[in-house]
């Protein structure tokens, strides 16, 4: 497989659209045309990662969190670009999926709810459009005889897919009226007679980018000079995609409970907690990394638990006077769990690659007694 094939395969699974506005993802360094073999997964590509990755003979870092931030003005083998130069200079790809996978469903925040026991988690804030885009109902009209035809043209164009399901559609028998004027080519009847046939209403849903070569393929089979056909915009009621979730846990739990799941699920070995510590959890909030801003959300919804990865000195303060109980696990910490999900997903996409978690890659706080 090539790099833009592993692309193609990533996108599949996570969808960039997802990525907030100021994020970078996608393919930061190399070239789509490289060969791929070896893929290494990590949240942060440092200098030991890199070694990890030079040793291992890696042609591609899938990295959540971007190696670029911002424009580059210089790269040069010192200073702040040094792990950019070297990555270039080994010809190691690098792919980025950052809050992409924060907002997917399945992702690292609905992980996150999982683990705390969020029966029905939704999205905090920062919202992003559904990535699939806008939906329209085509019905077409169709003599009996040539329904198949027109059918099978119209799913052949890209109409029809409901999920996993292809050739999507529903057929009603009915009688259809017209009377041929001067100048009309009539397939059926005579100019200036009145008429009436039997006719299939077929109907199906259609993609936005793919309507126009739908309806086109629909007037090439049909066999009408004037098909009667009509293209309906739907209502998209998905559920909102964003950063962060919170809703209520399945049943009240203890939140002893719920940081032994932490702990188990994550690895985390010490966090910082705000708030009370013997208490039950009715309704949680969790958002990965570093969500700050969010924090205003969950005090607003009254939540009992917030779970996250780091928090400014006035935001703890404030979800302190807010008497909301807040579990600070690292930033990295409250991420690094997804990893082994991603990788499940991404091997069935690309089974002839070898994809390997970095084991030098971890949070760079190291916990210490004092």
């Amino acid at each position: 497989m090539k790099v833009r094939d592993i692309a193609i395969a990533i996108e599949k699974i996570v969808p960039l659209k997802l990525a907030q506005s100021w994020d970078n993802v996608g393919l930061l360094i190399g070239d789509a045309g490289r060969n791929v073999k070896h893929i290494l997964l990590t949240i942060d590509i440092t200098k030991e990662v890199l070694a990890e990755a030079k040793r291992s003979k890696t042609d591609l870092i899938v990295s959540y969190h971007p190696v670029i931030w911002d424009g580059l003005k210089k790269i040069t083998p010192k200073g702040p670009t040094e792990v950019v130069y070297e990555l270039i200079n080994s010809d190691i790809a690098v792919f980025s999926i950052h809050t992409a996978l924060d907002a997917l469903k399945g992702g690292v925040n609905d992980g996150l709810a999982e683990i705390v026991g969020i029966a029905d988690p939704q999205p905090l804030g920062d919202y992003v459009d559904n990535p699939a885009g806008d939906n329209y109902k085509l019905v077409v009209f169709v003599p009996i005889a040539s329904a198949a035809k027109v059918s099978n043209a119209v799913f052949a164009a890209g109409a029809g897919a409901i999920g996993n399901y292809s050739n999507c559609g529903f057929q009603v028998q009915g009688t259809g009226t017209f009377r041929p004027l001067e100048g009309a080519r009539p397939a059926i009847g005579k100019k200036g007679k009145f008429e009436k046939v039997d006719e299939i209403r077929f109907e199906t849903i259609v993609p936005a980018e793919k309507l126009q070569a739908v309806v086109a393929a629909m007037r090439e089979s049909h066999p009408y000079e004037e098909p009667a056909f009509d293209c309906f915009k739907l209502y998209n009621p998905a559920d909102k995609l964003g950063l962060g979730r919170i809703g209520k846990l399945e049943k009240p739990t203890a939140l002893k409970q719920i940081i032994q799941r932490i702990k188990k699920y994550t690895g985390a070995q010490a966090f910082g907690i705000i708030g009370k510590e013997k208490c039950m959890v009715k309704t949680a909030a969790v958002c990965a990394g570093s969500c700050g801003k969010i924090l205003n959300l969950v005090i607003a919804a009254k939540a009992d638990l917030y779970l996250t990865g780091e928090l400014k000195h006035h935001q703890a303060l404030a979800a302190q006077e807010a008497g909301l109980t807040c579990i600070c696990l690292s930033h990295t910490v409250s991420e690094r769990f997804a990893l082994k999900k991603f990788a499940r997903q991404l091997q069935k996409q690309a089974k002839d690659v070898t994809i390997k978690i970095s084991r030098k890659d971890a949070d760079p706080f190291r916990w210490k007694k004092i």
